[in-house]
């Protein structure tokens, strides 16, 4: 691999700290400001939807941006560190809404903090994941340096998911408004370190050096190029699922599950969750690689995932208490969402290569741009199901005290809503993903071999 060991780690880290600031804005802002500062679920809704839809301009344009700058630095570590920077100081910001704001002024600082936060975030992400294609050739050496960045990115994601309501709670004194301001803060100070030690320590010196393109014919390039359409829309799919699923899981331990304390059996639930996410990305993953291609091994995780949300479905209609009977769908769920985020990735840089073939252009930038913008595309779909699955199902609470049991302030009948969304609706989008991908994705080993010979010889 072109990058050194220093290097590798540096890049790992990085993946670290930015999702660990994804996972805390992507699970926990509906829960923030819904549940805890009392905007309508409707409002969040529209607000999560809206920063998205938003974003569909944002993030090719962003792309763009990176394409064409030339600097002393590279054109990648500029953007990923300004993107740090701004990203830091808005996410502190948003989990830090004054007490004075309620009504209409509560609404239009979670509107403002989080479409911020988006546009942020991007100018990091892009970045960072278009180092990958152009610092790897497709192969053994871009599977090592993707799988490292996502099982880095897991560790980030499953850090904050175990860690979260814990923290909350302790820097909070059992009061979590002021919990989430610190916490936050503390996320935003690592995220800035570690994406620091990236920049410092990674020399742009494989990137390759071509004429900028204008707009239209980034999205020209991006249209014509089917094979990252049709990853693009797996994503969408997948996420979609797996993010439907953590926005309500919160609700679901506090409202359904129940039981004074509900936040130690959501956090053993997520620890549990989170180091089977971590051991399939770095341990199954290579384990089946030896067996069978990615594409087989694609079919297997979404097969896997759909299974593990039959038996949720199927358990979440007995009558459980013990959380230990969730890690059964927990562990088909987890380890399928590791696995996918590895492979989507790996997916998407060799349709880089793929789209330099048919169009003559390496746009490693505008592809991952879609990556970014479908990602949250995908969170912001699952928060406007989850925002009006709270609204038709009335889950919210005044009180936040620890000592309350909240699910006997629920109906049976929204329970039982709550537990259909979580489960059903992610088994329709990601039989749909299945579908999709089998019929139209055609990057397999034996033509990304083929692709990778053909542009050598170009060269």
């Amino acid at each position: 691999m072109r990058l050194s060991g220093k290097e590798k780690v540096s890049y790992g880290l990085g993946a670290v700290g930015k999702d660990m600031v994804y996972m805390l804005s992507a699970s926990y802002v509906l829960y923030y400001f819904q549940d805890l500062l009392g905007v309508s679920a409707w409002a969040m809704g529209v607000i999560l939807l809206a920063a998205r839809v938003f974003d569909a301009f944002n993030d090719p344009i962003m792309g763009v941006l990176v394409a064409k700058t030339r600097t002393r630095w590279g054109k990648f570590r500029p953007w990923l560190m300004i993107g740090t920077l701004t990203n830091a100081v808005v996410l502190f910001i948003m989990f830090a809404a004054p007490p004075s704001l309620d009504g209409p002024g509560l609404v239009a600082y979670a509107a403002i903090t989080y479409i911020l936060w988006g546009v942020t975030y991007t100018m990091m992400d892009i970045p960072y994941w278009s180092m990958i294609p152009a610092f790897t050739e497709s192969g053994k050496e871009r599977e090592n340096l993707t799988t490292l960045a996502r099982s880095s990115a897991g560790v980030g994601s499953a850090l904050v998911v175990i860690v979260t309501m814990i923290a909350v709670h302790a820097l909070g004194g059992g009061n979590e408004r002021v919990g989430f301001k610190w916490f936050s803060l503390i996320i935003a100070i690592l995220f800035v370190f570690f994406i620091t030690l990236t920049c410092v320590n990674i020399k742009e010196n494989a990137t390759v050096d071509m004429e900028a393109p204008s707009l239209k014919q980034m999205f020209r390039a991006l249209l014509q190029n089917d094979q990252a359409m049709t990853v693009v829309i797996a994503i969408v799919l997948i996420n979609c699922a797996i993010y439907t699923t953590s926005n309500l899981l919160i609700y679901f331990f506090k409202y359904d599950f129940g039981g004074i304390g509900w936040f130690n059996s959501y956090t053993l639930f997520n620890t549990f969750g989170g180091a089977i996410q971590i051991l399939a990305m770095m341990l199954m993953f290579p384990f089946l690689r030896k067996f069978m291609d990615t594409v087989k091994i694609f079919y297997v995780c979404l097969a896997s995932a759909i299974i593990g949300y039959l038996v949720l479905m199927g358990i979440c209609f007995i009558n459980v208490n013990n959380v230990v009977i969730l890690f059964i769908p927990g562990f088909f769920i987890f380890a399928a969402n590791g696995i996918l985020q590895v492979l989507t990735t790996i997916f998407l840089a060799n349709s880089v290569d793929y789209g330099e073939l048919k169009n003559n252009r390496r746009d490693e930038s505008v592809i991952f741009s879609m990556q970014t913008f479908v990602v949250k595309l995908a969170s912001g779909v699952a928060a406007m199901i989850a925002s009006t699955a709270l609204a038709l199902l009335n889950l919210s609470s005044e009180s936040n005290s620890e000592a309350m049991d909240f699910s006997l302030q629920v109906a049976a009948s929204s329970k039982a809503g709550l537990r259909m969304t979580m489960a059903l609706l992610p088994v329709i989008g990601l039989v749909i993903g299945l579908f999709w991908f089998r019929k139209h994705f055609v990057l397999g080993e034996e033509k990304m071999a083929a692709i990778t010979e053909e542009l050598k010889n170009r060269e």
